[in-house]
């Protein structure tokens, strides 16, 4: 891409719309039904410029913070089209980065595209028969099913072949990973996203509660911690949740931030060598998930690990035991923890440290969704 010193100017209505996006950014962000940690992102085409969320940065801070950055749509698409690195021509080595995303907004021909990792949508994304459960759901809706596809240029260039015979194709299922709805405005896509919502919606399941007797015997090392989310126990108490992460790994987030094996250690485990697994060493694992007690956390454990452990503890939580599931193989593991697949884990480690809020906003995000929100 060639060099330019800053974007053009605004108009002061391209100026309302960039606003308008950064509040349902934010309002988005807030819910974490939708968005877990950094995961997620939004965009906006402006007269040829594409406006999309930064590497990193939280929907939720959008309207704190600057987050999005400044594409020229037709050099993306150039971009695209020879498999060349997309990069902001306007910033500089310190500032933003785009979105990993980015191919794939470019190439939806909304004016604003929002992607989530909506709990609910990944609940029937893992499913084998996903497609035929959702086509009663999704009826009178244009959607369509996207099959699992590593992020960036290769899912990119899977939904441009769905969605080049149905050009009216505004609302994706991406198989392992998750949602994007389109929409002409903010407005629109915001009210086809909360309808999306609305019928994706799925009751969790009850779980036994937890064996606190148990999990006291970890307590008494002095990093860890009782959950302050009572649903994360589920982890450990409900044995369909636990039959289903004993599978492997369902969708990216969760290699890349919990790791590929699911650290779950029977009861006994816990009472006859606590000592050698629980004394705070290097290896120590984020969090543990005892078999029947619950889960116990790392006080080191970061605030993306553990927003991405209680998304993963709802969508077990939303699928049924008898769900043939469609698990991520060896090789697409492999390519997801790569750095040249998804290297973003870092830059999230990197904000954290950089932002104090991140701790205030986890306590916030456990009210779900505040203005103008999606009742699921």
């Amino acid at each position: 891409m060639k060099n330019s010193a800053k974007p053009r100017p605004l108009s002061i209505r391209d100026e309302r719309e960039v606003v308008s996006l950064r509040d349902l950014s934010a309002r988005v962000g807030s819910d974490p039904l939708l968005v877990q940690a950094s995961n997620g992102n939004t965009s906006i085409k402006l007269d040829g410029i594409l406006w999309i969320k930064a590497s990193g940065k939280l929907l939720a801070h959008a309207m704190q913070e600057e987050m999005l950055v400044p594409l020229e749509l037709a050099e993306v698409k150039a971009s695209i089209q020879n498999g060349a690195e997309i990069a902001s021509p306007y910033a500089s080595k310190d500032e933003l980065r785009p979105s990993i995303e980015t191919a794939m907004h470019a190439i939806l021909r909304h004016r604003v595209v929002i992607h989530v990792h909506s709990i609910n949508a990944i609940a029937w994304a893992i499913r084998l028969d996903g497609p035929d459960q959702l086509k009663e759901r999704l009826a009178g809706l244009y959607w369509r099913w996207i099959p699992y596809a590593a992020s960036g240029m290769p899912l990119a260039r899977e939904i441009e072949k769905a969605v080049a015979s149905a050009p009216e194709t505004d609302v994706l299922i991406l198989g392992n990973h998750g949602l994007v709805v389109c929409g002409q405005d903010c407005q629109t896509a915001e009210k086809l996203l909360c309808e999306v919502e609305r019928r994706l919606a799925i009751t969790p399941r009850r779980f036994p509660k937890p064996d606190t007797t148990v999990l006291a015997m970890i307590a008494r090392f002095s990093r860890w911690q009782f959950p302050d989310i009572a649903s994360l126990h589920a982890l450990g108490t409900d044995a369909v949740s636990r039959k289903i992460l004993k599978g492997g790994v369902l969708y990216p987030c969760q290699a890349i931030f919990l790791g590929q094996t699911m650290p779950l250690l029977p009861p006994a485990v816990v009472i006859s060598k606590s000592s050698e697994r629980f004394n705070g060493n290097d290896g120590t694992p984020a969090f543990v998930a005892v078999e029947r007690s619950g889960v116990m956390l790392n006080e080191k454990m970061t605030s993306a690990e553990r927003a991405t452990l209680i998304g993963l503890a709802q969508v077990t939580q939303r699928t049924e035991e008898s769900a043939q599931l469609r698990y991520l193989n060896r090789e697409e593991v492999t390519d997801v923890l790569s750095k040249g697949a998804h290297g973003y884990k870092e830059v999230v480690v990197m904000e954290e440290k950089s932002s104090g809020e991140i701790k205030k906003l986890d306590r916030e995000r456990k009210t779900v969704y505040h203005r103008n929100a999606c009742v699921s």
